[in-house]
């Protein structure tokens, strides 16, 4: 198989893995898999994780934790849907490397290394860095209005001539 096409599934089997893992860490600090404590369940609650924020973050000032649990509840919804979607897909890569990367970096300083290597952080920080390096995004969003966009501009250009 040709690398073009291995990077088309590569690319769109990143997003996905990037996106859903995003929006099911997001969907466990709410409830939907489940209350604290139940089998698979990592938080269960809001509370929950807020506590988990504090001793991922434990040399932050503890005032700043909810703070730091929302806006890494927003930006992780945020950088999930645009990534399954593929809506700003070279942006939304970056930036989830980078927040990915500002975690496994507080994971360590506060957790110490293993905790990041062994939930693999540091890996999907890289795969997401080396998603916003792909020269082209297929089956997204932005290809489909970027293909409608042009479909129009051709049927106006045959309507004026």
């Amino acid at each position: 198989m040709r690398t073009e096409r291995w990077n088309e599934y590569v690319t769109v089997f990143l997003r996905l893995a990037l996106g859903t893992a995003f929006l099911s860490a997001v969907a466990d600090r709410f409830g939907f898999w489940g209350g604290p404590g139940q089998p698979g369940v990592s938080w269960g609650d809001f509370t929950h994780f807020q506590v988990y924020a504090a001793q991922v973050n434990a040399f932050l000032p503890h005032q700043l934790i909810p703070l730091v649990a929302w806006a890494a509840t927003i930006v992780e919804a945020v950088l999930g849907v645009t990534l399954i979607v593929g809506l700003y897909t070279r942006a939304s890569a970056l930036a989830s490397g980078g927040l990915l990367l500002l975690f496994a970096l507080a994971m360590t300083v506060s957790l110490g290394v293993k905790s990041p290597l062994d939930y693999s952080v540091f890996s999907a920080s890289a795969g997401a860095f080396l998603l916003a390096t792909s020269p082209v995004y297929h089956w997204t969003l932005e290809a489909l209005l970027a293909q409608h966009a042009v479909r129009g501009r051709r049927q106006e250009a045959h309507t004026l001539s």
